[in-house]
């Protein structure tokens, strides 16, 4: 099947990609009841408590999930009893098909959109159970109506969290699947119009098309779901549609899918290109046996005939043959039988392409190290934990329009990160009311010190703490920092590329004085253009660059200030000036910066990475499949996809740590060492994570991806 990419061409999301983009989503949570999105028309996601009436009943949205294949997810419940379900909702947009095809499509859907046994038996054959099949009357929305399976989360999800897979577990992998395939292919089964049907094949075997649900004892079950009957039903009509699968197809996807579960991934490093099991190189060499097995079930050996026949095969194999396999493939037979190249020379391309794979894996892989979260381990684990917390009410303060009153306002956990910081403890006695303040000189926002100076505030939070007196203390509690960006676009050549992914601080400094006015003055390779400076509105964000990378010299502030007269506007706004001029097929010159909260987790633009004099370039944002720096080619848009990396970020030029300050005055009670006491508990830098600052030591990959639910709540 073609890239999702390729879809929905007829709609200009300036990402390429409408389904996955976030502007549907974000226009449904600005605008009550929009339908479409306001950037290209197409389809907004569905308000929470939207409902959809089917023939049983009528489902309930709670919130928008994401996307999965060609459709988007939601969980919801089911008005009559509160159930949950998941509801998958199918697109039809008008641009990309006609009233005809619509009214066709949404007919076949109600008629085959799940399956039962034929007998009405109830069965787990490890299809996610599909409830009904609905279509809007009048819309161009259907929606497939599912039972949630608990706590499971598709194979790439998986993948990208926990990497590769153990041979046994490949092994149990290949068990489960090929017997839900024995059944799907040999059963009679009933579709919603109750035409009955012996076998049906699946069609769609993919890792985003496979849950796993992680059970005690490390063992695990996997469900099959979107099945291509209906899911296909949805592919535009001007992108090929696929012929109806075969069911040695299934077979093929089964394999390959196991092969990348093994390999913990599913692209070639060195190409770039998607992984190939037919290159010798990039199997484990743990189970030869394994191995030959999935090479007979891709199809590179001698195929099995269905999928009891290799079900049994697999349940015959001879258990895992650790070392290196003294039993070289069929396929990798072939392959050399194909190349008449002296044995010499392949011994000498080998060991190139070793050297080069463990060159590359060395520089642009991070890898983990046993002791990197000993710090981690040696934190209070929660809230509760943290003793000897004072009764009362402690009024703390921070600059109006900083990094700190920015991320309160953000959701977590289904609430704002400042009612859940209001009252941390519920069985203490102690609350936490934020006050912010705004500072008369916004070149110099200290009003939230002088507050805690003067004893109007318990304490303060804040990363301007150069002047503080001594009677005042500080704690360190997160990092916070400035992403420069350009503008990014998947589609064009664009500045990102142009400039390598980076910049260096002595480059800003030049941007930002006026000293560069024409991209061409950093490299010729760069397109005749004017440079545009824009700023963020944030005093604190504007003080830390004049320190690091104006280094706070008077004549280089004043011209800051004189280049960023008009342009300094909140970075929203920023970003939504490079959309505008992308989507008008301009070339922008904009380069702006941001605090991490407002930067990260958008793709307008590109964060550059950072070089301070002749020390190399630092991105600190990692890709998560492959735990490395990101890079112009990468899709920016995918924001699951990747992260701050901690111990990257702990060198980044521009990066600069956030205090609690609070008096030393032993008088008082200490409100603002416990608050401080409180986010550095393994709780408290998760929930600081999950807001965009950056916390004080690596978190294990399983908490930082899953919002900390791993850490015990207070």
């Amino acid at each position: 099947m073609p890239s999702f990419e390729s879809f929905y061409q007829e709609y200009p999301c300036s990402y390429n990609s409408p389904l996955s983009c976030d502007r549907p989503f974000q226009t449904a949570q600005q605008i009550k009841g929009a339908k479409f999105c306001l950037e290209c028309g197409f389809p907004a996601t569905l308000p929470q408590e939207a409902e959809i009436k089917g023939s049983q009943g009528t489902y309930q949205i709670a919130s928008f999930i994401g996307v999965r294949g060609l459709g988007r997810l939601y969980s919801g419940i089911q008005l009559k009893d509160k159930q949950p379900v998941i509801i998958k909702e199918y697109l039809l947009p008008n641009r990309c098909f006609n009233e005809s095809e619509t009214l066709k499509r949404k007919e076949t859907f109600k008629r085959v959109g799940g399956v039962s046994l034929a007998d009405s038996r109830i069965q787990n054959f490890r299809l996610v159970e599909t409830k009904e099949a609905i279509a809007d009357e009048k819309g161009e929305r259907c929606y497939l109506i599912t039972q949630g399976i608990e706590s499971s989360q598709t194979l790439g999800k998986y993948l990208i969290e926990k990497g590769a897979m153990t041979s046994p577990d490949v092994r149990e992998v290949l068990n489960q699947g090929l017997q839900t395939l024995q059944f799907l292919h040999t059963q009679k089964l009933r579709f919603p119009s109750n035409q009955v049907q012996l076998g049906i094949t699946h069609g769609n075997i993919s890792l985003d098309s496979t849950l796993i649900k992680l059970e005690n004892n490390q063992k695990f079950s996997i469900y099959f779901c979107d099945l291509a009957t209906w899911e296909n039903l949805f592919i535009p009509p001007i992108i090929p549609q696929p012929a109806p699968a075969r069911p040695e197809q299934d077979l093929e996807s089964l394999g390959l899918l196991a092969f990348y579960l093994w390999t913990g991934r599913t692209t070639n490093f060195l190409s770039n290109q998607p992984l190939d099991p037919r290159d010798n190189q990039q199997w484990p060499d743990t189970d030869s046996h394994l191995k030959q097995f999935i090479y007979r079930l891709i199809g590179l050996e001698t195929p099995f005939e269905n999928a009891e026949t290799a079900r049994q095969a697999l349940l015959q194999l001879p258990k895992e043959n650790r070392g290196k396999s003294s039993v070289s493939s069929p396929g990798s037979q072939a392959i050399e039988k194909r190349l008449p190249m002296p044995l010499i020379l392949i011994v000498i391309l080998a060991l190139l392409l070793l050297g080069g794979g463990i060159l590359y894996w060395l520089l642009g892989k991070k890898t983990d190290s046993p002791n990197q979260y000993i710090l981690w381990s040696r934190l209070v684990r929660n809230f509760s934990e943290v003793p000897n917390v004072p009764a009362g009410q402690f009024a703390y303060t921070g600059e109006k329009d900083s990094t700190w009153s920015y991320i309160l306002t953000q959701s977590v956990e289904n609430s704002r990160l400042g009612e859940l910081l209001t009252r941390p403890k519920p069985d203490a006695t102690a609350t936490f009311n934020y006050e912010p303040v705004l500072s008369s000189n916004v070149k110099n926002p200290i009003k939230s010190i002088e507050e805690v100076e003067t004893n109007k505030k318990d304490f303060a939070i804040t990363s301007l703490v150069e002047n503080i007196t001594d009677k005042l203390s500080k704690k360190q509690v997160a990092y916070d920092g400035l992403l420069v960006f350009v503008a990014f676009n998947k589609r064009d050549s664009n500045l990102a590329n142009a400039l390598g992914g980076q910049i260096s601080l002595e480059q800003l400094r030049q941007i930002y004085t006026g000293k560069i006015t024409n991209w061409q003055q950093i490299s010729p390779k760069l397109p005749n253009l004017a440079v545009k400076p824009f700023a963020p509105t944030e005093p604190e964000a504007i003080s830390k660059f004049k320190d690091i990378v104006l280094k706070n010299v008077f004549q280089d502030e004043a011209l800051f200030e004189d280049t960023v007269k008009n342009t300094k506007i909140d970075t929203t706004k920023t970003q939504n000036q490079i959309r505008s001029e992308t989507l008008e097929g301009r070339t922008t010159g904009i380069i702006s910066f941001g605090i991490i909260s407002k930067t990260s987790s958008q793709c307008t633009g590109y964060p550059l990475a950072i070089a301070d004099g002749k020390k190399s370039a630092i991105q600190p944002l990692f890709q998560r499949r492959d735990r490395r720096s990101i890079n112009p080619s990468d899709d920016l848009c995918q924001h699951d996809d990747y992260y701050v990396d901690v111990t990257t970020f702990q060198s980044y030029p521009l990066g600069y740590p956030i205090f609690v300050v609070y008096p030393k005055d032993t008088s008082r009670l200490p409100g603002g060492s416990t608050f401080a006491q409180m986010l550095t508990t393994r709780q408290g830098q998760c929930l600081l994570s999950k807001v965009g600052l950056v916390a004080l030591q690596p978190m294990p990959d399983d908490i930082n991806s899953y919002a900390c639910k791993s850490v015990p709540q207070s």
